[in-house]
């Protein structure tokens, strides 16, 4: 373990989270001895609105109620009591941890954790006549709901947070140019990777390119060649001790 990056780290892991986000990471890295660059192209923003509280009422008032991310959850609980009692489902471990920090007693969550996972639970396997809450931000997840329509269920949909662009931080992209070290970018949204990808100078997108990426899925693989980044690495999952992990077994 290293507990210390007096001697300077052993790789220097871009975070492309959302504003405000990165400590996990951030910590998991440090005891590896690994500095985080912080380059959030997004933000999160609660909706607010009285239309967005009264669908996230319904959603919880479903049958079965599926959070498709702990952004979800956690704007949820800005807005809304969760009960303990709660049928949940996560789309995945993070998602799930989420809703028992909330007090949600009893979550199911699938081993693979996207929207294949979710689907193939064997909870959703009959929902004919059922009402399900969909609690998720616009563009999240769209594959669930018209799939959970088809088997015969009411899909209630709660799109409670946005995830919103944002100008790229002017102190990580000073880490980025003045990092002494080899990069590595945990890489868990293609929709992040695009935004910075499309705000970086020529120079700085070069630099990023050099990047070893740890990438949560097989779909991020690809994309992040599709962008030009030769290194690209297959992680466990999104968790950050995945993607370190993923990071601290390759040779090199």
């Amino acid at each position: 373990m290293h507990d210390s990056l007096s001697t300077g780290p052993r790789w220097y892991v871009i975070s492309l989270r959302p504003r405000g986000q990165h400590q996990r990471l951030r910590d998991v890295a440090r005891r590896a001895g690994h500095a985080v660059i912080a380059l959030s192209p997004l933000r999160i923003r609660v909706h607010e609105d009285t239309a967005s509280r009264d669908a996230l009422r319904e959603a919880l008032g479903c049958d079965v109620v599926l959070f498709t991310s702990p952004n979800a959850v956690a704007a949820a609980r800005a807005l809304e009591p969760l009960p303990d009692d709660l049928p949940a489902i996560a789309i995945g471990d993070g998602t799930r941890r989420a809703l028992r920090r909330a007090g949600v007693d009893h979550v199911e969550a699938p081993a693979r954790m996207d929207s294949e996972g979710v689907l193939n639970l064997p909870r959703l396997s009959d929902v004919t006549d059922q009402r399900i809450g969909l609690v998720s931000a616009p563009g999240g997840r769209d594959r669930i709901a018209p799939a959970l329509r088809a088997r015969g269920a009411q899909v209630l949909r709660a799109d409670i947070y946005s995830r919103e662009p944002c100008g790229l931080p002017r102190t990580g992209l000073r880490a980025l140019r003045g990092a002494q070290g080899r990069l590595a970018l945990a890489l868990t949204s293609g929709e992040a990777l695009d935004l910075a990808v499309a705000q970086l100078e020529p120079a700085d997108l070069a630099r990023l390119r050099q990047a070893r990426v740890l990438a949560a899925s097989d779909r991020l693989v690809e994309h992040a060649r599709r962008l030009g980044f030769a290194d690209v690495l297959r992680a466990d999952g999104p968790r950050p001790s995945q993607l370190v992990a993923a990071l601290n077994r390759a040779p090199g």
